[in-house]
């Protein structure tokens, strides 16, 4: 007797989430790789999200301590959340409750990476603004590290 769809999907859901938090759409985008004709991913999300073995909110939490910890800053982390999809809101809620301060945040990167630098010369001082806007740092916490 095979077994039921909604069985494997939920099997290999739970497998991925084994291994890390995934958000609800990686999920589904994983998922629908795996199991690309079936109807019933949306129906074992929804399970495995009223089971708990799912939250977008544990993903955002786990995900932007992760981030903050490789040294990127609060703009980079706001676009990958949404790039992942999670929704605005939980996107602030995560932000407010995690209380980082990211001045000394910036100052912690802009150390580690520039330590040696003279930033009286204008192409060095460039460049470090350029990684450090790239890292996902605002200009106002750039412009304080000068």
């Amino acid at each position: 007797m095979a077994e039921s769809p909604i069985k494997n999907i939920r099997l290999k859901a739970m497998d991925f989430l084994a291994r890390r938090e995934y958000s609800h759409k990686e999920l589904k985008q994983k998922l629908f790789e795996r199991f690309p004709d079936s109807a019933e991913i949306e129906q074992v999300l929804d399970g495995l999200t009223k089971d708990g073995l799912q939250s977008d909110a544990r993903f955002a939490d786990s995900f932007f301590r992760l981030r903050v910890n490789a040294g990127y800053g609060p703009n980079y982390i706001r676009a990958e959340l949404r790039q992942r999809g999670i929704d605005e809101a939980l996107v602030a809620e995560v932000f407010s409750e995690q209380g980082v301060d990211w001045g000394e945040a910036a100052r912690q990167v802009f150390d580690k990476k520039f330590s040696g630098v003279d930033l009286s010369d204008q192409k060095a001082r460039a460049k470090c603004m350029r990684f450090m806007q790239y890292k996902g740092f605002t200009f106002d916490q750039i412009k304080d590290l000068f």
